[in-house]
């Protein structure tokens, strides 16, 4: 399966090829994606689908950054939060 991030408005964001869900809260997320880790930050982050056997995420909620990050790269807790 390949990856696949869809976003629409600004509030809806589908991950395809998502094999973990490492965190949630309202204001960020993490979503592991093969060899890369999804950042998400944003505002009243909510799941709304939840589908690991196929691969899929769904956020709602007001999404500001994105960011995705190599699973070899270091990076600290606060800067994964506000990046």
């Amino acid at each position: 399966m390949s990856e696949i991030v869809t976003i629409e408005n600004q509030n809806l964001i589908t991950v395809k090829g998502a094999t973990k869900v490492r965190s949630s809260t309202q204001n960020a997320a993490e979503v592991e994606i093969d060899q890369t880790l999804l950042l998400i930050s944003g505002s009243d982050l909510e799941v709304k689908k939840l589908d690991l056997d196929n691969k899929e995420v769904v956020f709602s909620g007001n999404i500001s950054h994105l960011k995705f990050v190599r699973h070899g790269e270091k990076q600290s807790l606060f800067k994964r939060i506000f990046k």
